[in-house]
């Protein structure tokens, strides 16, 4: 007869045994379902997302930005205002993702293909945050998000401490689109947000509208101290068109941001009209563009 102490070393060992092969299984279950992941990122912030997450794709947007090495030759699905619907059902995805100011891009084309993406909002950089954490969520992905998140909770705490205690800075924050001219960014922008969060006070505030048509009386009348221009899409030709526009109207020079040599342009890949893994490093430079002088 055995005896009890023998009894429940065996009945020990089996449960072991047990633990061990379930959490073996769990395991498998969880990287086949990584693998069967495919993925399709239709803007470069998307890109970056997938690429701070360490997810696979494949499929991506044509950018002339950086592509990360781990993408390098993932199949290119068109421009990310205009991405191509039969390219982005030849690579069988299970997930297709947009951000919702292209909402309206995707059309008749991706219904016949019977693709629905799903839309990131990306305006703000707590929109960002909260779709890292649920993507990271999603896909497994949870230290990975938390270490992006982390980074940016930094930068939003560095540029809390360089604006404490000092007086906000008046800030125009202009978007530039290529032989059109420019609009008028408002709070509720993603560069309105940064400078929100830099501790500066948007001279154009708005209820729900992003972007604003130009006033020249108006842009006089606000006195901006700071002169934010991003130059979105095409960046040389926006340049060349700022540039020109600052030098041939004659109200720019009296604004007092001209005047001290505050005007700073803002380019891909660390700025764009949409949040980006960028944040933290854009956020830091208008911190310091708002309040030179201090670490």
């Amino acid at each position: 007869m055995k005896s009890p102490r023998r009894t429940a070393l065996i009945v020990i060992i089996i449960l072991v045994v047990i633990g061990i092969a379930a959490g073996s299984f769990a395991s498998h279950q969880i990287a086949q379902k990584r693998h069967q992941e495919r993925i399709v990122a239709t803007t470069y912030a998307v890109v970056q997302i997938a690429d701070k997450l360490k997810l696979p794709l494949v499929g991506i947007p044509n950018t002339a930005n950086k592509i990360p090495a781990r993408y390098q030759n993932v199949t290119k699905i068109g421009n990310p205002m205009n991405p191509s619907a039969e390219k982005i059902a030849s690579v069988k995805p299970t997930a297709v993702y947009s951000v919702t100011t292209l909402k309206d891009q995707f059309g008749k084309s991706f219904k016949q293909q019977h693709i629905k993406p799903y839309f990131l909002n990306l305006q703000s950089v707590s929109d960002l945050q909260h779709v890292v954490t649920k993507m990271g969520a999603q896909y497994d992905r949870q230290s990975e998000a938390k270490a992006a998140n982390h980074e940016i909770n930094q930068a939003v705490a560095n540029a809390k401490q360089r604006a404490n205690g000092r007086q906000r800075p008046r800030v125009l924050v202009l978007m530039g689109l290529p032989g059109a001219g420019y609009m008028i960014a408002t709070n509720h922008s993603y560069v309105g947000n940064l400078v929100q969060l830099a501790g500066g006070q948007n001279v154009f505030a708005s209820k729900d509208q992003e972007y604003i048509q130009p006033s020249d009386e108006a842009i006089q009348k606000a006195r901006p101290q700071v002169i934010l221009r991003l130059e979105h899409a095409m960046p040389e030709m926006v340049a060349d068109q700022f540039n020109s526009e600052f030098k041939s109207q004659s109200f720019w020079r009296q604004t007092p941001a001209v005047q001290s040599k505050r005007v700073y342009d803002l380019q891909e890949p660390d700025f764009d009209a949409t949040a980006n893994m960028h944040a933290a490093k854009a956020l830091d430079e208008v911190s310091q563009w708002l309040y030179p002088g201090s670490k």
